[in-house]
């Protein structure tokens, strides 16, 4: 479907990362103009041939507020794409408020955010349409941290239901935020949860669920999927368990019980636009254990870019024109590559000899071997790279080794004043 009509320009809040970077490139190849916001200027997308004009974000909430109304205004852009979950909830609350002149918010409805955001709200609804989910529980009180269900399983793994509700309470107490922490025992899972008693809540604890990442990616609209795909992770960092490093794009025919079950989790929820459904899938066993869903533009995103489903460009198509697009079918076997934080998972392997803390193993010569085959397979793609839009991965390089450089400046400098201070007290 062609579209004779200069479309109308977009504002995305979140240029930083790939995930933005991938936004701007596939309006673009659409024919959108772009107007990406990033929070500094290694913001990555700031660098694509795509972006019109980039701007930086203000450091509070009302500045960006008017910054967004500000561009709207002089860059003629009625459509707004967000990615971050606090950028979701803001631009959500700015738009049902009002305050928003003649700018179209495509982000989720405030109910549908609440129920993502909140991994207890998002595991009741998915036994409610048979979607496995891992073994859970939640401290009620401190009375109760030396005292697990006889059900739970270790190692397990502590979470927060929903961060974003945690503010600066856990800074203020000076607890650290972790998003992910491993226990062995029970031993280790009172420590860790005894941390918590100046605060009076408690993260999740799950059963930890082996396997690799799996991946539903879908674009609803009204009840129906208009696209799907489906992805596994094969790296993550960090190791044991995070965002993706290097995935798959599978077949639609794999998995296809677990896939209707996504779908129904979604329309359960009554999800309007684009989605993730994650997983640890066990391939041996075949067993699956429903992680959290992704009510927002995901970390694999590149990755259905590069296999030809194009969700940002649905969202601005369907939720901001009205319009449905042909159908497209969508590359499997593709694999998309995040290099810098892969080459920091392959030198963590390197370390600690394959050993993980979840338990697990890995053979360190097979995944150096991997990591250097894939640069030559024709079906490799990268998070970053791409040979018709090759500036923002010469920015993100220069970036990655400025950083680096003052790093390394810091540190000196601080072994300088140890060493002054050794010298001075000798004295």
């Amino acid at each position: 479907m062609k579209y004779d009509t200069k479309l109308p320009p977009a504002i995305l809040l979140g240029a930083d990362t790939p995930i933005g970077l991938t936004i701007i490139r596939d309006l673009g190849e659409h024919g959108v103009s772009i107007y990406p916001i990033a929070r500094s200027r290694d913001g990555i997308g700031l660098y694509s041939k795509w972006t019109v004009r980039g701007y930086l974000r203000p450091p509070d909430e009302n500045s960006t507020i008017e910054l967004l109304n500000q561009i709207a205004a002089e860059q003629g852009a009625p459509f707004l794409l967000a990615i971050a979950e606090r950028d979701l909830l803001l631009i959500r609350a700015a738009a049902d408020a009002g305050r928003f002149a003649g700018l179209h918010a495509l982000v989720p409805a405030a109910a549908q955010l609440a129920m993502v955001f909140d991994k207890s709200a998002t595991y009741a609804a998915a036994k409610d349409v048979g979607v496995p989910v891992p073994a859970t529980w939640q401290p009620p009180d401190g009375a109760m941290i030396g005292t697990p269900p006889a059900e739970l399983t270790f190692p397990c793994v502590l979470k927060w239901p929903d961060p974003q509700s945690l503010g600066n309470a856990l800074a203020e107490r000076e607890i650290p935020f972790l998003k992910a922490e491993y226990c062995h025992n029970r031993a280790e899972l009172q420590q860790a949860l005894a941390r918590y008693e100046p605060y009076g809540r408690y993260p999740l604890v799950q059963a930890f669920c082996p396997g690799a990442g799996l991946g539903h990616m879908i674009f609803l609209h009204r009840g129906e999927a208009l696209l799907r795909l489906q992805h596994r992770r094969i790296a993550e960092w960090p190791p044991e368990g995070g965002f993706s490093t290097v995935c798959e794009s599978l077949p639609l025919s794999l998995n296809a019980e677990l896939f209707a079950k996504s779908e129904a989790l979604l329309k359960r929820i009554g999800w309007e636009g684009a989605a993730m459904v994650e997983y640890r899938f066990n391939a041996r066993t075949e067993l699956a254990c429903l992680m959290e869903i992704n009510g927002r533009f995901w970390g694999s995103l590149p990755l259905a870019y590069h296999a030809g489903m194009p969700f940002a460009w649905y969202t601005y198509a369907v939720l901001g024109l009205g319009i449905r697009p042909d159908p497209p079918r969508y590359r499997t076997r593709i694999r998309c590559r995040y290099m810098i934080p892969e080459t920091r998972r392959i030198l963590s392997l390197v370390r600690c000899r394959g050993r993980l803390k979840n338990g697990e193993r890995a053979s360190v010569s097979a995944e150096i071997y991997e990591y250097f085959r894939q640069f030559f397979s024709l079906r490799s793609r990268y998070f970053v790279f791409t040979f018709t839009d090759p500036t923002p991965f010469l920015a993100d390089i220069i970036f990655a080794i400025w950083r680096g450089w003052r790093r390394f400046l810091g540190s000196q400098e601080v072994r300088s004043r140890g060493g002054l201070s050794t010298t001075r007290s000798g004295r």
